[in-house]
């Protein structure tokens, strides 16, 4: 009942976009993102209800055993599912180009700093591993989008046509998300989470030196499943980017070799033109 009415909703809007003259926005954004937008918000109403529903938990929340406690799963993957959600809605309020990237950065960021005292326990210090992976994936990342990647395209079209304020402004933001709030984000779900988490449910009580062959091959195969054509090179960045906070316990040198990948491909795509690649 309630996505037979988020649906009509949705049409309704669709049609009313449309009716004020925002077509692009209506069929080239609006059209594919509002409908994932609607599901994702009735499966999370549904999750949050039933943990508050006795039939359905172990534990509710006003049974004499329940532990009212922090949940530690969400500082690990609410800033990763937040640029997700940013995205949905940014492309929802975007036609044929996404000019409202900017959200993605400003959500991710906004959550990071609410749990900065959070991730105060995690060792975030970094030597010479983090940046050499670093610069080794971009490198791979190169070679194997030379011989599997999708065909080179240069610059958007309605980026190209757009002032050079604007163009600036969208550049800016799209390589600051690239170099500080992604990398930050992905290695706190890949490897500070997924990794450990595919050990022991206490996976905050796994050493973050420990491992599984089946933890590491599987959180870096989710790793790569994003990264569309280039799922091959996805997989063996994951891989390394695990390596370099598997070698001494520092999440730090994993954001930072991620980060290094992200800011040599973000100069590469401007410097050559490559935009294939972002």
């Amino acid at each position: 009942m309630v996505s037979y009415l988020l649906n009509a909703v949705r049409i309704a809007a669709l049609i009313l976009i449309g009716n004020t003259g925002a077509r692009e926005i209506a069929v080239g954004g609006f059209h594919s993102q509002a409908g994932w937008i609607a599901f994702n918000v009735v499966a999370l109403g549904f999750s949050v209800a039933a943990r508050r529903m006795p039939y359905f938990t172990l534990n509710p929340p006003h049974s004499d055993t329940a532990r009212s406690t922090e949940n530690p799963t969400a500082a690990y993957l609410v800033p990763f599912l937040t640029i997700l959600a940013a995205g949905m809605v940014a492309g929802a309020l975007s036609g044929t180009f996404e000019w409202l990237y900017a959200l993605r950065f400003f959500a991710a960021a906004g959550v990071l700093w609410a749990w900065r005292t959070r991730y105060s326990n995690l060792d975030w210090r970094v030597g010479w591993l983090g940046p050499a992976i670093g610069v080794a994936v971009f490198f791979l990342w190169i070679a194997l989008d030379r011989l599997m990647g999708p065909p080179a395209k240069g610059m958007p079209e309605a980026l190209g046509a757009a002032s050079t304020v604007a163009r600036i402004i969208w550049i800016s933001f799209r390589a600051l998300a690239a170099t500080l709030t992604v990398p930050i984000a992905e290695e706190l779900a890949f490897r500070g989470f997924l990794l450990r988490r595919m050990i022991s449910q206490d996976f905050e009580a796994v050493p973050p030196t420990s491992f599984t062959w089946f933890s590491l091959l599987a959180s870096s195969a989710l790793f790569g499943a994003m990264h569309g054509s280039l799922w091959f090179a996805g997989i063996v960045a994951g891989l390394l980017y695990a390596v370099a906070m598997l070698r001494r316990g520092r999440i730090g040198e994993a954001v930072a070799a991620h980060a290094i990948t992200n800011g040599l491909l973000a100069a590469y795509v401007l410097y050559y033109g490559q935009w294939q690649l972002w």
